[in-house]
């Protein structure tokens, strides 16, 4: 869901590697498939690397979610590389109480606050900064449910992972999206477990918890 680098593509190279490489391009628009915004469209700004969640992967974590821990009121979430936004705003859609999006880039930012004011979305909170450095500056156990989507080339699974074990209240859930799957002994040694898990061509995506104690 976060930018990371992108050549300058003709278009039907874009169209050869979409289907060969669905890492390297996106569409320019994903939808909400769940809750209060069902089908609300979600536009991908044109910045660089930028590779939002797809709507399948979503539905699937969303069912995920909903047979593992219920969303509501009381669910507070975080979406630590937010880009559109669309993991995060999937979860205020289904009634969680309120959900903090973060994002360095610019461009993106201000696709975020739009999205925020055409949905009128106020359970919402959107913080300028570095992912990893805006949690340090969070209190433990804050958040019932972490959103991980780093770009995946520049090598943040693991300490975004430290981050959100630190972030994650005891009974909640940390979401992961990586390029490829994320090993049980690797989770172990970060205090967590995987739930489920699946693969989405190239993208590997997994639900974790805190291991128990």
């Amino acid at each position: 869901m976060h930018p990371s680098s992108r050549g300058s593509l003709t278009k039907q190279t874009r169209d050869s590697v979409t289907r060969d490489n669905p890492l390297r391009s996106a569409p320019r628009q994903v939808r909400i498939v769940g809750g209060q915004w069902k089908r609300s469209l979600l536009p991908v700004p044109d910045v660089d690397g930028l590779r939002p969640t797809p709507d399948r992967v979503r539905e699937t974590v969303f069912n995920w979610l909903q047979h593992l821990a219920a969303v509501d009121a009381t669910t507070r979430g975080l979406d630590l590389f937010a880009g559109t936004g669309a993991l995060g705003f999937e979860l205020a859609s289904r009634g969680a109480g309120s959900v903090l999006l973060v994002e360095s880039n610019p461009v993106a930012l201000q696709n975020l606050h739009a999205v925020r004011q055409r949905l009128d979305a106020m359970q919402t909170e959107i913080i300028a900064g570095d992912g990893l450095a805006v949690a340090t500056r969070m209190a433990p156990s804050s958040f019932d449910v972490v959103f991980l989507d780093p770009p995946f080339d520049a090598g943040l699974q693991r300490p975004a992972l430290a981050a959100a074990r630190r972030l994650v209240t005891p009974a909640g859930w940390i979401y992961l999206e990586s390029p490829e799957p994320l090993a049980a002994t690797e989770a172990a040694a970060a205090g967590l477990e995987v739930v489920r898990a699946s693969r989405a061509g190239r993208v590997a995506f997994h639900l974790l918890r805190v291991t128990s104690a």
